[in-house]
Parts: C-alpha cells; sequence; structure tokens
C-alpha cells in the first residue's frame, strides 16, 4: 500500500482540460499559515490548525523568545523550505545560532480517501555546533474552530506521557480522522543536574495541556500555551529563590498535564538534549491508511527527488550563463522557488473598509457611489482567499500588487495553481469593480498591521498586475499547436511520464481550448468590470487645463495619496508633485495601458471580438496620450504632470523607476526616438545604472538616499525584471535603432541582478526586499521571498 501510494503521488495526472482546475484536491491541507515557522490547515474556514512553538532550555531567559510566529526580531540565522511542491509537500531549514539548533520540519501529503487526503509531518534537530550544548523544548499543537471535535484517545497522566500520544476528531468536511505524535527512538533529554530526584517522575516525558478557547481566537494558541507553562512553573520555582543552584529549566517549565473538559487545544511538549526527531500523522479514516516512519522516510525521499528533477526542466539555467558556482546557485534558486510556494497562506474573516474616506484633493470627484449610509470605518462579512505572501515575517498576506509577480512564478510551475489562486482573488471585486490593495482578512493577519494601514478605502487602487496571469496561461496556449503538454502547463507532477490527453490530437486540442475558454470566460466579466473601475474612478482632467492630447479622455490620475506618499501607486515615497485634482501619473497612465491591452488578448481569446476591437481603440488612445501628455522635450524623460503656482500644467520629472513605465511595460515602439534617451538613462552610473541592478531613483536626484528612504534610490527586484522582460521580449529582440544597445543592457543587467542577490543570500541567509544601490547588501524585510523570487524566472529567462 505505502509503495502504491507513493508512486501514485508523484505520476503525472491523465489531465484532460474538460476537468481543467478541477484538479484541488491536492490543494486541501498545505503549510497555509505562512506567518509561522511552521503551521498546518485545510483551505476551509473553520477547521483544524496546527502550529510549532520551540525555546531553549539552557537558560530561564529563553522561554521569553519562544519561536513560533516568523519574526525578524527573533534573529534566526535563515529559514526556507529548500525544497516544496504545493501538491506533494516538501523540507524546511531553520537555523537557530541563539538557542544552537537546526530545525528541520517536512512535511509530506498522502492522496487517498474522499476527504482530502492525509499527511504526515516530522520535525527534527541537530545542534549548529557540536561543541556546545543544544538543549529545546518543542510544542506542537492542534486546534478546532467550527463545526465536530477532538478528543484524546492517550489516556492522561499527572506526571507526563511515555510513548506516542493520540488524538481522535471529525468534522463534516474533514470526516473522521486521528492524530498521532510518536517520538524517534533516540531521542534524549535532561534527567540529572540540581534537584533532579524532585522531578523524577515526571523527566523525560512527554507532557500535554487540553484548553478551551473562545470562538476565534485559536490564532492566539501560543500565548495561552506559554501563559500556561508559567503558571505552573512560577510557584515550583519560587521555592528555589535562595537556594545555590535552580532547577534545570526544562524540569519546571513544562505543561500541567491537565486536560481541560471540551477542549478545542491540545498542546504536545516535549524536551531533548542534542539531536531529536518526532513524527506528527494525520491520518484520514476515509483513506483507510496507516502510517509510520518509514512513510515519510521513502515519501520525502520522492518528494525531494521529483522537486529537482522538475526544477531543471522548469527553471533551467541555460549554459550561456557563466556562473562561477553553479551548484550552489542552482539550490539558492530552487530555496528561494520553494519559500515563495511555502508562503502560500489561506485566509478567512473580515477585514475593515471605509466608503467614505477621501482626501482633500479628491473631495471633488464625482465617482462616488450614491451614499448608503456606511460610511466611515466597518467590518466586512468573513471572505476566504489563497494566496502567495510577499514576506512570512513582515507582510503574512495577500497584496495586490505583488501577486501578479507572484502567479508569474507560480504559474511557470503549476497552472492550475496559479488560476486557483487567481479565481480567489477575482472573486474579492466587488459588484463596482473594486479590489482591496491589501488583504487583511481577520483578526489574526491585523495582529500584524498597524492600526492606521488596517482600513481599506473602495476608491483607491494599486497597480493592476492581476491580469499578468492571465496572459501568461493565454501565451502558453496560444505557442502551443494541439494543445499544451503537461510540463507546459505545469501540471507534470513528477517522473516526466507524458500522458495522451485523448486519442484523437486535433479534436482533444479544439475540446482543451474550449475548455480552458470556459473557464477564463468566468473571470472575464468581473476583470472587465475591475478595468472598468479603474477608468472610471482614477481618470484624471485634460480639458480642464488646455492640455494637449489626441484623445480627450485617456489621462490618469491615483486616488488616495497624500502629501508625501502615493500609496497606491505601490511606490510609496517615490518623488511627485504636491497634490492636486489636476495631477496625471505616468506610471498609472502605463499601467492602464498594458491592462487594456491584456483586456484585449483576454477578449479576442475567449472570441469577444467586440470588446476586443474596442480595447485596441483605448489601446492607441492611451499610447498617444502617453507621448502626448508625458513627454519632456527638455529633460528628454517621461514625466508626471501637475499643476504650478500659477495654476498651469507643468511637467513634474523624477528620472527614476516611474520614467521608466512606457518602456518597461513595452507600450513603446521599437523604433521610438524616445527608447535612446531612456536607455541612456538607464545604463548611466551616475543616474539609475549600479553594479547591482536599476535604482529606484537618480543617483544625481538631490532626494535620493534621503527621508524614508524606500523608493528613493533602493534597488527592488520586480522593477529590474520588468525592465529585462521588455529589453529580453521586445526592444533586444525585434528590430530598431537600439536593438544592439539593449541587448548589451540585457546581459549586463541580467547578470549584476542575478549575481548581488545570490552573494547576499550567501552572506545573510536570506533574500531581502530590497538591495542599497550604492553597496548592493539586502535590506528592510527579510525573507522576502516573493517577487525577489523572481530572480529564478530571471535566470531562466522566463518573461
Amino acid at each position: 500500500m505505502r509503495i502504491l501510494w507513493l508512486f501514485l503521488t508523484l505520476l503525472p495526472l491523465p489531465l484532460v482540460f474538460s476537468n481543467f482546475v478541477n484538479n484541488t484536491e491536492n490543494l486541501l491541507w498545505g503549510v497555509y499559515r505562512p506567518n509561522l515557522y511552521f503551521g498546518l490547515r485545510p483551505r476551509l474556514p473553520q477547521s483544524l490548525m496546527t502550529g510549532l512553538v520551540w525555546f531553549g532550555t539552557q537558560n530561564y531567559q529563553s522561554i521569553a523568545k519562544a519561536r513560533h510566529a516568523c519574526d525578524q526580531g527573533d534573529g534566526l540565522d535563515s529559514y526556507t523550505w529548500t525544497h516544496f511542491n504545493p501538491r506533494q509537500g516538501g523540507v524546511q531549514i531553520l537555523r537557530d545560532s541563539q538557542n544552537n539548533v537546526e530545525i528541520t520540519t517536512e512535511f509530506l501529503k498522502v492522496p487517498g480517501g474522499s476527504h482530502g487526503g492525509s499527511w504526515v509531518a516530522r520535525i527534527k534537530g541537530a545542534p549548529i555546533n557540536p561543541m556546545f550544548p543544544s538543549r529545546i523544548s518543542t510544542i506542537f499543537y492542534l486546534g478546532l474552530e467550527g463545526l465536530g471535535g477532538v478528543d484524546m484517545i492517550t489516556d492522561e497522566s499527572e506526571n507526563g506521557i511515555d510513548g506516542p500520544v493520540e488524538f481522535s476528531g471529525t468534522t463534516p468536511d474533514l470526516g473522521d480522522f486521528t492524530i498521532r505524535i510518536v517520538d524517534a527512538p533516540d531521542n534524549e533529554a535532561v534527567t540529572t543536574g540540581p534537584h533532579s530526584e524532585a522531578f523524577e517522575e515526571r523527566l523525560g516525558k512527554t507532557h500535554l495541556a487540553g484548553l478551551r478557547l473562545p470562538p476565534g481566537q485559536l490564532w492566539t494558541a501560543k500565548d495561552h500555551i506559554m501563559q500556561s507553562i508559567v503558571n505552573r512553573a512560577s510557584p515550583i520555582v519560587e521555592k528555589y529563590r535562595t537556594a545555590e543552584q535552580a532547577p534545570d529549566p526544562s524540569f519546571t517549565l513544562q505543561l500541567p498535564d491537565d486536560i481541560l473538559t471540551a477542549s478545542n487545544l491540545f498542546a504536545v511538549q516535549k524536551f531533548f538534549e542534542g539531536e531529536f526527531q518526532f513524527d506528527v500523522f494525520f491520518e484520514s479514516a476515509s483513506a483507510n491508511q496507516t502510517f509510520d516512519a518509514s512513510t515519510i522516510d521513502q515519501g520525502i525521499a520522492a518528494v525531494v527527488a521529483s522537486f529537482n528533477s522538475r526544477f531543471e526542466e522548469t527553471f533551467p539555467i541555460p549554459p550561456s550563463y557563466q556562473a562561477s558556482d553553479v551548484t550552489h546557485l542552482k539550490s539558492f534558486s530552487k530555496a528561494i522557488t520553494s519559500n515563495l510556494f511555502g508562503g502560500i497562506g489561506y485566509f478567512y474573516g473580515t477585514s475593515i473598509i471605509d466608503k467614505g474616506f477621501a482626501y482633500e484633493w479628491d473631495q471633488d470627484d464625482e465617482i462616488d457611489a450614491a451614499d448608503d449610509g456606511q460610511n466611515g470605518a466597518r467590518l466586512t462579512e468573513p471572505r476566504a482567499l489563497l494566496t502567495a505572501t510577499p514576506s512570512r515575517s513582515f507582510f503574512p498576506r495577500g497584496f495586490y500588487w505583488d501577486e501578479g509577480f507572484h502567479l508569474l512564478h507560480i504559474g511557470a510551475w503549476d497552472t492550475e495553481l496559479s488560476l486557483e489562486i487567481l479565481k480567489g482573488w477575482i472573486k474579492l471585486i466587488d459588484s463596482d469593480g473594486w479590489v482591496a490593495r491589501e488583504q487583511i482578512l481577520g483578526e489574526e493577519a491585523r495582529s500584524r498591521v498597524p492600526a492606521q494601514f488596517q482600513t481599506q478605502v473602495p476608491t483607491f487602487a494599486n497597480p493592476p498586475t492581476l491580469t499578468m496571469a492571465v496572459t501568461a496561461i493565454i501565451k502558453k496556449f496560444n505557442a502551443a499547436h494541439d494543445g499544451p503538454s503537461a510540463a507546459d502547463l505545469g501540471m507534470d507532477y513528477g517522473m516526466n511520464v507524458q500522458m495522451p490527453f485523448a486519442s484523437e490530437p486535433e479534436s482533444s486540442a479544439a475540446l482543451d481550448r474550449a475548455a480552458v475558454q470556459s473557464v477564463l470566460r468566468d473571470m472575464y466579466k468581473p476583470l472587465k468590470r475591475h478595468y472598468e473601475w479603474f477608468r472610471r474612478t482614477q481618470r484624471g482632467q485634460i480639458k480642464q487645463y488646455g492640455r494637449r492630447a489626441r484623445s480627450r479622455t485617456e489621462g490618469y490620475r491615483w486616488r488616495g495619496r497624500s502629501e508625501a506618499h502615493v500609496l497606491t501607486s505601490g511606490m510609496d515615497d517615490y518623488p511627485r508633485g504636491p497634490p492636486h485634482a489636476g495631477e496625471l501619473h505616468l506610471d498609472l497612465i502605463s499601467w492602464m495601458g498594458f491592462f487594456t491591452r491584456t483586456m484585449k488578448d483576454f477578449a479576442q481569446f475567449i472570441d469577444e471580438e467586440e470588446d476586443a476591437a474596442s480595447f485596441a481603440e483605448i489601446e492607441s488612445a492611451i499610447i498617444n496620450n502617453i507621448d502626448d501628455l508625458h513627454w519632456d522635450e527638455e529633460s528628454e524623460m517621461y514625466c508626471d504632470v501637475g499643476i504650478d503656482s500659477d495654476d498651469e500644467s507643468t511637467h513634474i520629472c523624477h528620472a527614476g523607476y516611474v520614467s521608466l513605465f512606457p518602456f518597461m511595460l513595452s507600450l513603446l515602439p521599437p523604433d521610438s526616438s524616445h527608447l535612446g534617451p531612456i536607455l541612456d538613462m538607464l545604463r548611466d552610473p551616475e543616474q539609475l545604472w549600479s553594479e547591482y541592478g536599476i535604482r529606484s531613483l537618480s543617483k544625481s536626484h538631490p532626494e535620493f538616499g534621503k527621508g524614508e528612504n524606500y523608493w528613493k534610490g533602493p534597488i527592488w527586484v520586480q522593477i529590474n525584471y520588468m525592465v529585462l522582460g521588455a529589453l529580453h521580449n521586445t526592444y533586444a529582440r525585434e528590430e530598431g535603432p537600439f536593438q544592439e544597445k539593449a541587448r548589451e543592457i540585457y546581459e549586463e543587467l541580467r547578470k549584476n541582478l542575478v549575481n548581488n542577490v545570490f552573494k547576499e543570500y550567501q552572506r545573510t541567509g536570506y533574500v531581502w526586499e530590497q538591495y542599497d544601490p550604492l553597496t548592493g547588501e539586502g535590506q528592510r524585510s527579510h525573507p522576502f521571498t516573493g517577487w525577489t523570487s523572481l530572480v529564478t524566472l530571471i535566470l531562466a529567462e522566463i518573461y
């Protein structure tokens, strides 16, 4: 049985696109609590959840720094999934030098039954430095919200338990299940030391607590568990306050072995000295399978081998790329990809919106819906979302403009998964066409967000990157002649076995296209509504200020900016002109050109020819107006447009990322006379060029490196990815006067960016949110394996 399911897990599925995007059962369970170092849950609003806590027992201070939620303040040397397939599982390594332990978490999905399958997890540890003690307490907890229940099968004991601990439970969605926690045979704990005789009956055993938490509070499990330990330990430790030596912390910092009636949270605590290992088996009763240590021994070995093989095929490093350490470069690329996949989370809960908020310069807009009496901050109905996250430590939630880039990477591996995530985002588009730029769903998500950023406003936008995922899918289908293969679609699940789509290729291909059109057509209407919301709510003024442009309608302004920030643009503190209702923003009109082009391609693919023709007209008008409204002859760059002290329209020019948008989004023809000055600015070391990547603001700009310095010079990988994509796909490929220069810049920039991100990863153990424009050093949030993981696509030249 074990060998059978192992191979079934790794074989590709018999794919026919009439069943396209229905293969989601093996996506039910996952490490969908990415804000935790290791947390499992299913994609169900209220159900079973697990988490892992650990702390050092080398002293009494370490319990105050117990590890649970990913936190930069914990000071871990590194933590990353080294291999991870969202449908199978993987391996994560966490290095914690403060506690002298390297912890490895392994997660394996086991298909079978009628409730989303079973899974096995292994937590093991070893000293980082064997010359020093490594004493650790781990707490694995499981809790249940909603309908159903969990009970402990193992007999309780007031002094702890020797041997496995077993629970049984049931929920409407998961059916009946058991959970067993089993130690490896060679685990050791501290059992000798001062006063050990007073604690002899409890040493070397597993300790437990069963607690009752109110509805919606399971996410606070760690606080309740740690308080339970402290409450038990405090009076015991007090007895030894005047003793010459205190008891070993592992003797006292124990759970109370007390199980409350109707507990919905169970914590299982273990103590280790040196190397350790224990396994957690979740067995769905409907699968009728029983596991042991060999299950995960064989399963994880197979998953890692499958991942390695498929990674080489999906994200190959071309032989032309010269690297001094290809082996470590590949391991790095696998790790950042795996941590992106391991950062996918499932979130459920309410969010906060305020329909009535507007800054002074936005209050004259005639775009607001009729007053429904709901102005002021209020909670919405609960919503669910499966989404990747930018940073497990700092931004463990969904971000609109990050997600488009995430889906490019995810979709290259597994198109069906990217569509599943995309569908969730599209379901969030409301009847007006708006979707919040940050998805802060539920109290747990809000606990990680400063109060001033929790409220979302239905006139505030974000760069419309979600359509990147749609066009990437359409590009794959259009590139295939007889329908895409499983490998093309990122759905070849491991053994390189190709299975036929159908017995007759021609009819199969036609059926496949029709099936995918049907899936995408379900997304088309809400995305079109979203597009129309952008055109309606973010429209700028043209005729009011006598501006000359071929189109009298295609000008755009970000709503929701403040004096110092345009958070809605995604480039928060990038220099802009003073806020004014007459502003026009270059990056936004460029995004609208891109959005319009993607909607045109979308409409053509699903045979909405009338819509496609309309989008083509709007696209042409936008491209014309980018030149008419935003090109500044004197500075030879594209610029924002503002209003001067004489109430006249004027260009606001700040050389940097904003200046590049028409080029980055390939809205300029390869023979455009404006392309030369853009490439000159791009390649100028006194402006945007550095040996580490393209800077966000010109080195010569008076605000370079000043103030918050978030977008005033630092290097961002996703913008560099857009630059490289424009060069690779358009300006270095298509004939034009600047083709050769574009090729040279592409090759040099690609190598500079990859080398620096890789170098900093080797130096620090992390990839970072951004990189210093003068030294290349990683800075701010880490690990930032959201869009910084695009380095994998850059290496493989997937744009």
